[in-house]
């Protein structure tokens, strides 16, 4: 099973990493915690200590076309918190 992971970078997830060192991640929906943390320790090199997840719902979208009013929903995801050990970052525009 291949798992993707993606950091999601917003004002709110920067936010978290500033005050509890906690980064953000879009991962694959079918990963559990303990794939997350190994992943996580083996891409970036850090100690993680805690992973929360939350599934995240598929939204209602509508809009108005020629032939009328369109009516769809984007897909569930999944979201990962990692918490870091103090004194550790994870640096995403290293590697640019």
């Amino acid at each position: 099973m291949e798992i993707t992971i993606k950091p999601i970078i917003t004002e709110r997830a920067t936010k978290l990493s500033e005050k509890r060192n906690c980064y953000t991640f879009r991962v694959s929906p079918d990963a559990n915690k303990f794939q997350i943390k190994s992943l996580i320790e083996q891409i970036y090199g850090v100690k993680v200590l805690s992973v929360n997840t939350a599934v995240m719902r598929g939204k209602n979208k509508s809009r108005w076309t020629k032939s009328g009013l369109l009516r769809g929903k984007t897909a569930q995801w999944k979201k990962a918190y990692v918490t870091v050990a103090d004194g550790q970052t994870i640096e995403f525009f290293s590697n640019i």
